[in-house]
C-alpha cells in the first residue's frame, strides 16, 4: 500500500489521476471503479450516490456516478467505456463507505468494458501512480487526508 500525505494509494489499483478515480480488473472480466482516497478527503463527508443504473452506457472520462458532500456535488467520471453491470447497494443505503473505505466497500460502480486494453493504457498504477498523486496534490495545494 502506499500512502501520500496521509492519503492511502493501493498499488495494484490503477488509477486516472486527473479524475481522482480507480480501476481494478476483476477475474470475471469486469471493471470495479471508484473514487480515491484523495478524492474523498476533497469532497469531504460524502452524503449522496446517486449511480448511473444497470445497463447504462458509460462513456470514458463521463460520470459513471454523481456523488454529493456538504460542500460539493459532482461526476466520479468512469475511467474506462462500457456499461454498468453492477450498483453498491451498500453505499446506496451508507453513502459514507466512500469515505471510510474508499477502495474496498465504498465502490461506486462495475463495468463491463468495451475495450479495457485501450481505455487502460492511459492509466497508471504503482509506483508512478504515488508519484503522479504527489505531483497533482502539490499543485493543488493539498494538506492531506486526515
Amino acid at each position: 500500500m502506499g500512502t501520500v500525505r496521509g492519503c492511502d494509494i493501493p498499488e495494484d489499483l490503477s488509477y486516472n489521476v486527473e479524475n481522482n478515480v480507480w480501476a481494478r480488473r476483476e477475474d470475471d472480466g469486469t471493471v470495479t471503479i471508484g473514487m480515491t482516497a484523495y478524492a474523498a478527503a476533497l469532497a469531504g463527508q460524502i452524503v449522496s450516490y446517486t449511480p448511473k443504473k444497470v445497463g447504462k452506457s458509460v462513456k470514458k472520462d463521463k460520470s459513471c456516478a454523481t456523488v454529493e458532500s456538504g460542500k460539493w456535488v459532482g461526476p466520479a467520471k468512469s475511467p474506462v467505456a462500457g456499461e454498468v453491470v453492477a450498483i453498491n447497494d451498500a453505499v446506496s443505503a451508507n453513502p459514507g463507505l466512500i469515505n471510510e473505505d474508499p477502495y474496498g466497500e465504498g465502490w461506486l460502480v462495475k463495468i463491463q468494458p468495451s475495450d479495457w486494453d485501450a481505455d487502460s493504457a492511459g492509466l497508471v498504477s504503482g509506483a508512478d501512480a504515488i508519484s503522479a498523486f504527489e505531483a497533482k496534490m502539490e499543485a493543488d495545494g493539498f494538506d492531506g487526508c486526515s
